[in-house]
């Protein structure tokens, strides 16, 4: 079984075809073919279903696949191991983030990190806080930036405080509230709310912040998208509450300062088992060191 064969696998599971797969690893669609039925030969099962419409893979194809990519990720980690020890950083690094990071610069930082290391290949990934630190701790993603509570710390990785920002709320230019200076909490109870979804950490803030105020609100739109969010709030259908330091960048809106605002913590986060030379690099860019000390409160 060779590496070349799984990646062929690989690449036509991705996108069930035979001839994208091949146009992907620059071949020509009868050696991809080849390879892929002699690995069947070889593993004794058929991995896809070919017909004339569609490629998809069997249930052994659907058992292969994880083991494959494994390989291939473990292949790429090793030559990017090489790399490094003797002075080159390669490979690829996946990096999460919120949508509503603004303690880093992410563009900025990534296009340092670019002009240093342009041998890697770098993925961006939108989720929210708590997928992403997940995410970080089975090692789909190196590095993550996010946000938590501060009654919150991220579990099971390396975490390195960003900053600390206060909420503010945001209505539209015509909303009754937007000439206001301050308000509070119980204010703003009286509004109906545009917000991230239940249970995602930065939902979890605002309904804790209302909650020990003795309040509850309503919270009639749901949105993943925080951009998406003030489109919501600037059409009037909602006020937000949303990072002092991240709604300058929004436009259609205004910001009111909320005299009780809750507060949340910006980290980044990486793995604690295994760092790679390019998420090191990375984190070298951001100016982490190679161990972060305790967060504290």
């Amino acid at each position: 079984m060779e590496l070349q064969q799984m990646r062929y696998v690989v690449a036509v599971a991705e996108t069930n075809s035979f001839t994208r797969a091949a146009e992907r690893c620059l071949v020509v669609q009868s050696a991809l073919s080849h390879q892929i039925a002699r690995l069947e030969r070889e593993l004794g099962a058929r991995l896809f279903e070919r017909t004339s419409r569609r490629v998809r893979l069997t249930s052994a194809g659907a058992a292969f696949l994880p083991a494959a990519r494994q390989c291939l990720d473990a292949a790429e980690r090793a030559a990017a191991e090489v790399a490094a020890a003797v002075g080159e950083v390669r490979g690829r690094l996946a990096v999460g983030l919120i949508p509503s990071v603004a303690a880093v610069d992410i563009p900025g930082a990534l296009r340092e990190f670019h002009e240093q290391y342009p041998s890697v290949r770098v993925s961006l990934r939108v989720g929210a806080s708590d997928e992403l630190v997940e995410q970080v701790r089975q090692g789909a993603i190196e590095v993550a930036f996010l946000d938590l509570p501060t009654t919150a710390r991220p579990e099971g990785v390396e975490a390195r405080e960003l900053a600390r920002d206060c909420l503010v709320a945001v209505v539209a230019p015509d909303h009754p509230l937007a000439g206001e200076p301050a308000v509070d909490l119980g204010r703003l109870s009286r509004e109906v709310f545009v917000d991230l979804p239940a249970q995602t950490a930065g939902r979890a803030q605002s309904d804790q912040a209302f909650t020990d105020a003795g309040f509850s609100r309503d919270v009639a739109f749901e949105v993943t998208n925080t951009d998406y969010l003030s489109r919501l709030v600037a059409q009037g259908l909602g006020i937000a509450l949303l990072p002092s330091a991240y709604v300058h960048q929004l436009t259609g809106v205004r910001t009111i300062e909320v005299t009780d605002a809750p507060v949340r913590v910006e980290y980044v986060v990486w793995s604690r088992a295994d760092r790679t030379p390019a998420a090191a690099a990375f984190l070298a860019v951001l100016d982490i060191p190679a161990q972060s000390p305790p967060v504290t409160d």
